[in-house]
This record gives C-alpha cells, structure tokens and sequence, in this order.
C-alpha cells in the first residue's frame, strides 16, 4: 500500500496552484471547450485538473488503488470525470504493475524500465517493492467506450509505447513521455506515431512546458535531439500533431 505521506507531497508538488496558468495555457493549444482527453497515467491529476479548467471532459486511466481513490476524491463532483482503474497496452488481458511505494510517480509495467533505473544517475534509491496483477486494456477499447479523444496524454514510466501499440487511429494530438534512462522507448514510440499518420513533433524538458524547438520538426530531428540529451535532462514529454501550428513557439 503507499504511504499517505507520499501521495501528500505529490499533491502538494503538482497541484501547487503557482503552476495553474502555465499548464492550462499550455493545453489550451490542444484543447477546447468540450473536447475529450485521456489523461494515461493520472497520477494525482494535475493534468486532468487543468483539462477540466479549460472545459474539457476528461477520461483518467490511473490503475494505482490509492491513487485512484486519490482522484475519485479530488473530481467527484466534476460532471465531466470519468476513471479507469486499469493499465493499458497493445492487447486485452493482464500484466502487473510493479509498485514504487515511496514514490508512486514512478510505478512501470516495465521490467526494462526497472532494469535501466538500477544505479542510473538520477535514479539513485528508486526501489520497487510490491505488485499488483491487473486487468490491461487498449486505448482503441478506451475510445470504443469513451468517444475519440482530441488529445492524449501518456506517461507510464517506460510502457508508452506499448500504450501506443494499442491505438489504430491518430487522434489530432498527444503527447508521450521519454526518459534518458530509455530512449529506444522513445523511438519506438515515435515510429508508431509515424506508422498512424503523426510527421510533427516538438518536445518539453521535464515539467518547463517549453518547446525544445522554435517550430514542429520531422521524427529524424526529434530522434537526434532525444539522442542528445545528457543524462541528467532525465525526462521530459514528446508532442505529436496533426497541425504543426500547434507545435510552434
């Protein structure tokens, strides 16, 4: 079970109120009043919060019991919020998510994400200590129940392209978070994206919700500067667009 002082400090971390008008700002661009968003891998919903505010309805898939009964707590009386309490990926059936009970942030159904973690730097001390078998569904199955999404977000901790596996068509936009530790993810997440019609792509460090690149690039640039970054840039998100205006400083 995790500790309540660990889904504290990450309330107090991503629903820090100063961050509000970056993020929703920041999303307007993909989001309009109305529209449907999957947030995969809610977490504590700081993303789900700030497509709320901006008017659209949300779909969270966040499959951690604590934290879901986190999220049911904090949109219960959002008419726009729905949850789903499973792990995604490329077909129907099970797979166990590993645990990081001191820090939930970083739960994987990845064992090569947990092997790459061992002694990186940056991920000094990261134990994951417990699992759960749970029921894994695909967003094509999400979009069948839910409606398709105008923009999807995905970050499961080294599953994101497995994720991706699972959608057969491009919504307008969504974003997938890489880090150093595994950067083949990342490729492989961006040939997938490439295969569903995706040619546009810019990308933000960490939680700066700045662009890498003053304008949309192509997968072979976004592919190098991934390549590029040292490891202590450790994580960010990569953003893919039908219109490449959307990327674009």
């Amino acid at each position: 079970m995790i500790p309540a002082a660990a889904i504290g400090r990450s309330l107090r971390l991503y629903h820090d109120k100063a961050r509000r008008p970056a993020l929703d700002a920041f999303h307007r661009r993909f989001l309009n009043f109305g529209d449907l968003a999957f947030d995969v891998g809610c977490h504590v919903g700081d993303r789900a919060a700030s497509f709320l505010r901006i008017g659209a309805r949300v779909v969270a898939v966040e499959p951690q019991p604590r934290l879901a009964r986190t999220l049911r707590l904090l949109f219960h009386r959002a008419p726009g919020f729905a949850l789903e309490e499973v792990l995604l990926g490329a077909t129907p059936g099970e797979a166990v998510l590993r645990l990081n009970r001191a820090n939930p942030t970083v739960a994987t159904a990845s064992e090569a994400f947990i092997a790459a973690a061992a002694g990186a730097p940056g991920w000094e001390g990261q134990e994951w200590d417990a699992t759960l078998t749970l029921p894994r569904t695909t967003l094509d199955a999400l979009v069948a129940r839910h409606g398709p999404p105008a923009f999807i977000k995905i970050d499961v901790e080294g599953w994101e392209a497995e994720v991706l596996a699972g959608l057969s068509v491009a919504p307008p936009a969504l974003s997938f978070e890489f880090t150093t530790i595994q950067c083949e993810v990342a490729h492989a997440a961006l040939a997938r994206l490439m295969a569903l019609g995706f040619a546009h792509f810019n990308a933000c460090l960490g939680e700066s919700m700045s662009w890498a690149f003053p304008a949309a690039v192509d997968a072979a640039q976004m592919a190098a500067w991934l390549d590029a970054l040292p490891p202590e840039a450790n994580s960010g998100d990569v953003y893919a667009s039908l219109d490449p205006a959307r990327l674009s400083a």
